[in-house]
């Protein structure tokens, strides 16, 4: 059985008691559950979960889940919230990126200079990569990967930002940790790297879980899916199982569903029209969709460089489903959206 909220409403105000339910602690409030066993699809309302589900200790356990405000993440003197979207911008030490693959390459001082300014226009987080997980990208050593990222955290850290280390290599995840990193974002979910988990578990950091068909050789191998949202639902629901019984609790880990990797278009739309069954797995989640393929794909094969629309869809359209953190290129931009969407939602609580 797998359980996803459907039929938000802008405000609870007026509501009958019990007819809606607020998402993981989050700005969205919905009235059903649509309810998937199998190919078998039904709608039950939430002020009928009890008559419907409440003998099923699994739909109570997803219920849970999706009810129960997401843990902010303290590091140190940092505190990254989850009961509203916020930014992750994207900042590439690389020199062969999809996006902005070389602006910072060889600069640290340049590239912690961008980071912090795109903290100063309301990035929460600056999520660090040193090395392109793009297509067909040559893997870096990670030697050179820590050269590339190392010294930008430690100018970003003393800058009083917060920054997540995007690697794969055990290595660059403890020298990134050494440097001031607070979180780890893995592509790969920890599993390109026999050491990752370990690294991870006992530096007791917040880490970011990311969906792909093949983790251990890149991540953008194609499979079938039978149904592309329910078995990427459980594919995550093993490997946070896997990472808590590793000794990570679920309170510090997030969830990123893949956008991208090993997905047809097709596979992509679906996901993110039902990001919200994500909140099932009772973690925060990431969503990372700015200026991909999916937007050239619906936009006349619109160039990297020409893709904003899309991603502030894409952005509003995570937001709609309560996601927590939106990784992103254009961060000025986004905020703003953000700040417009959350305006507009402030509003209709009042009624």
């Amino acid at each position: 059985m797998h359980l996803r909220p459907v039929q938000f409403v802008d405000t609870p105000v007026g509501l009958e008691e019990g007819s809606v339910a607020r998402l993981a602690g989050g700005m969205q409030w919905f009235a059903a559950y649509e309810v998937r066993e199998g190919i078998s699809r039904r709608i039950v309302p939430i002020a009928r979960f009890a008559q419907e589900l409440g003998g099923s200790p699994r739909a109570e356990t997803l219920h849970t889940a999706f009810t129960t405000p997401r843990t902010p993440w303290v590091m140190d003197a940092r505190t990254l919230r989850f009961d509203q979207p916020q930014v992750a911008a994207i900042l590439n030490v690389t020199p062969d990126s999809f996006s902005d693959g070389g602006q910072h390459i060889g600069d640290p001082a340049a590239a912690a200079d961008s980071g912090m300014a795109m903290a100063a226009q309301g990035a929460a987080v600056i999520d660090l990569g040193g090395e392109s997980t793009r297509p067909g990208a040559a893997p870096v050593w990670e030697g050179d990967e820590i050269a590339r990222t190392a010294p930008v955290i430690e100018r970003l850290a003393r800058g009083g930002a917060l920054v997540s280390i995007d690697t794969r290599k055990a290595a660059v995840m403890e020298a990134a940790l050494a440097s001031g990193a607070g979180i780890v974002n893995d592509v790969a979910a920890l599993l390109w790297d026999d050491r990752a988990l370990e690294v991870v578990a006992r530096a007791g950091c917040p880490v970011i879980l990311m969906h792909s068909p093949d983790p251990a050789k890149g991540g953008h191998g194609r499979i079938g899916y039978a149904d592309v949202l329910t078995d990427v639902f459980d594919w995550l629901e093993t490997r946070i199982a896997a990472v808590e019984a590793a000794g990570v609790s679920r309170s510090r880990i997030m969830v990123d569903p893949g956008i991208g990797f090993g997905k047809s278009l097709a596979d992509n739309l679906a996901l993110i029209n039902g990001l919200a069954i994500f909140h099932g797995l009772g973690c925060p989640i990431m969503l990372g969709a700015s200026r991909k393929r999916m937007i050239g794909a619906l936009s006349n094969e619109a160039p990297v460089d020409a893709r904003l629309g899309g991603s502030l869809a894409l952005a509003l359209k995570g937001a709609e489903a309560g996601v927590q953190l939106i990784r992103v290129h254009d961060v000025a931009e986004t905020v703003q959206a953000l700040h417009v969407w959350r305006g507009l939602r402030d509003r209709a609580l009042l009624g």
